[in-house]
């Protein structure tokens, strides 16, 4: 006879504790990040002469000091915008760097620069440029611009990248705050002595007599309106902060940024501002900027750049003056008593 197999059916097992029955107590350990690290605190002494500077100064001026190592500023007006000037050719060297990087054009680009590209003020290109043009390249253009600020050949260089829209996109791209960019050398430089831009003030002084020959009180209107609200505006500490990003290579490729800051190195301009002040062994890379002068005031005096220590540490600097009667020599010290001040108090 076979054997009978009798299965024994199982109870299920419940997890849960029986209704009324106390229940144990499980504790599951949840990882806790650790605190993030103070900010690192700015020397005070730096602090109280940064403030003291520029508080005495006769006029309205700016600056920021930030260790782009140790990543505290010192600030005064900081986020006041004031009018750039030629330091606002930084973002346009930026913009065409950063298409260069995007593979939309190169520094050996050919770039005619033609009698309708000419501008105003500052522009030694202007001699080279004939009937024909002048034939130059994209790489030539940024260096004239930057080391040199001659504004036609920023001004082409911008044209060149797609205006003043594609430097405000690149500037927004990268978060770049409290930075404007303005309507190109012509339109701005024009709009603040109250005159309407035509060509043929580009050649001959023909601007400046354009600009002699208005009533006093057009020219002052429109000298007011452009310290109040300069369409170049810029915070001091927004440009510390975007030069810090570009010694970091946070806003270039690495082959750019070398670029970008090798040419701001080999600039010419400013020599009586924050490269007046460098102890031996500093280096600086930078681009100033000046604006127009009426009676006795001038709208804009500036410089902006990266210090580096001999020990390597680096610090970016703006020191930005919207609107003073002080004379050009009070000015430049301003800004090289700024440098002092950093040199004497950083750690």
């Amino acid at each position: 006879m076979g054997c009978a197999v009798h299965e024994v059916r199982q109870q299920p097992v419940s997890l849960l504790p029986p209704p009324g029955s106390a229940t144990s107590s499980y504790r599951v350990a949840v990882p806790v990040p650790p605190p993030p690290p103070p900010l690192p605190q700015a020397p005070a002494d730096l602090t109280r002469a940064i403030t003291t500077l520029l508080a005495n100064f006769n006029g309205t001026a700016a600056a920021a000091v930030t260790s782009i190592d140790q990543g505290w500023t010192v600030a005064y007006n900081g986020n006041r915008p004031m009018p750039q000037q030629s330091v606002s050719k930084l973002w346009v060297a930026m913009t065409a760097l950063d298409l260069l990087d995007q593979g939309k054009l190169t520094l050996e680009d050919p770039v005619v620069v033609r009698r309708e590209d000419l501008t105003l003020f500052h522009q030694p290109i202007a001699s080279l440029v004939k009937g024909d043009g002048y034939q130059t390249t994209v790489r030539e253009l940024m260096r004239r611009a930057l080391t040199m600020s001659d504004n036609t050949a920023n001004d082409r260089l911008l044209t060149y990248v797609g205006g003043p829209d594609a430097v405000r996109a690149f500037l927004t791209r990268r978060g770049i705050q409290n930075i404007r960019f303005g309507p190109g050398e012509r339109l701005l430089q024009s709009k603040t002595a109250g005159v309407t831009w035509r060509q043929e003030y580009s050649l001959g002084g023909g601007f400046n007599q354009a600009r002699s020959a208005l009533p006093q009180s057009v020219r002052l209107a429109a000298f007011n309106a452009y310290v109040a609200n300069p369409p170049d505006g810029a915070g001091a500490t927004a440009i510390a902060e975007a030069l810090m990003r570009l010694k970091q290579g946070k806003l270039l490729s690495p082959g750019s940024t070398r670029h970008m800051l090798d040419t701001m190195a080999a600039s010419r301009t400013g020599r009586a501002r924050l490269h007046a002040a460098l102890p031996p062994g500093w280096t600086l890379a930078h681009k100033t900027g000046t604006g127009q002068d009426l009676m006795s005031r001038n709208a804009g005096f500036n410089d902006v750049g990266i210090l580096t220590a001999p020990d390597g540490r680096s610090y970016a600097v703006a020191v930005l003056i919207g609107d003073t009667t002080a004379p050009m020599r009070q000015r430049q010290e301003l800004i090289q008593q700024v440098v002092h001040a950093l040199v004497a108090n950083r750690r």
